[in-house]
């Protein structure tokens, strides 16, 4: 409540803030057929170390931590992190499409998500260079699952969220 009022006394409405993301429609939410293997790679796109549910959790966190001076700033960085929750619902639709099961739990290597996945610096140039490597991590990532799956539907939507990652960094180097 507290933040709240000190936002609003410095004339930082968060009201109107949209998704940061490329000016692109998305590809229709298709698959050729059900694929529990292809669910299972999207799952960790979903809620894995390196997923949408990590960088939007990462982005509130740092936007909740910066200073009430940095208005545009945190409007920025929650537009990115709305873009991240459209990223996060699509893969989801395409997780239940497949056949999956849309409940947090990828299977990975490193096991089950947990917050020791985020990256919290204290400072704001180290909080957005984190998140610059965050996006990156996940463009690699996507471009792995492009590989592994041939379904040129599937690949469609993860080329476009690439497109918004590839802008959310542009946008993050430039404050």
């Amino acid at each position: 409540m507290e933040r709240t009022r000190n936002l609003l006394m410095n004339n930082c409405s968060l009201q109107g803030i949209k998704p940061i993301m490329v000016d692109l429609p998305y590809p229709p939410i298709q698959v050729r057929g059900r694929n529990p293997r292809y669910a299972e790679l999207l799952t960790v796109d979903y809620c894995g170390s390196v997923s949408e549910l990590s960088a939007i959790l990462q982005y509130i966190n740092n936007e909740n931590r910066m200073s009430d001076e940095h208005c545009s700033l945190v409007r920025t960085i929650l537009g990115i992190a709305m873009a991240e929750m459209i990223h996060l619902q699509k893969l989801g639709e395409l997780i239940c499409l497949l056949g999956g099961n849309v409940c947090f739990e990828a299977k990975q290597p490193d096991g089950l998500w947990s917050p020791s996945c985020l990256v919290l610096p204290d400072h704001i140039p180290q909080m957005l260079q984190a998140d610059i490597e965050a996006e990156k991590a996940a463009i690699r990532q996507y471009k792995m699952h492009i590989n592994a799956i041939q379904d040129d539907y599937i690949n469609s939507v993860l080329r476009r969220i690439i497109l918004d990652e590839e802008y959310h960094i542009m946008v993050l180097q430039s404050l």
